[in-house]
């Protein structure tokens, strides 16, 4: 399933809205010596839209928009550890 997915670069968020329930993953952003490390924190995925991948295609778009800026990933959040393990093609990400 698709979603409308907007990147708040200044709030440091990825959302959307479905249903018009509001879903996000929040993350810190860390200026290394080498590259930029994002920390995933926390995703939110209200309990009325969970089960749709909503949370999957937040974290995807998160590492999509790392892997395109050249960033590391720390996915300190546990839906976003979980989520890199399942997915061998974003290790590299990996801070």
């Amino acid at each position: 399933m698709l979603f409308d997915i907007h990147h708040d670069h200044a709030a440091r968020r990825f959302e959307t809205t479905v249903d018009g329930v509001h879903c996000l993953l929040d993350y810190t952003l860390a200026d290394g010596v080498a590259t930029c490390v994002m920390t995933i924190t926390h995703t939110d995925v209200p309990v009325e839209v969970g089960g749709r991948g909503i949370a999957s295609a937040l974290v995807k778009a998160a590492m999509d928009a790392a892997r395109t800026r050249g960033w590391k990933v720390i996915p300190a959040c546990s839906y976003a550890e979980n989520w890199m393990k399942r997915h061998a093609d974003y290790h590299n990400l990996r801070a």
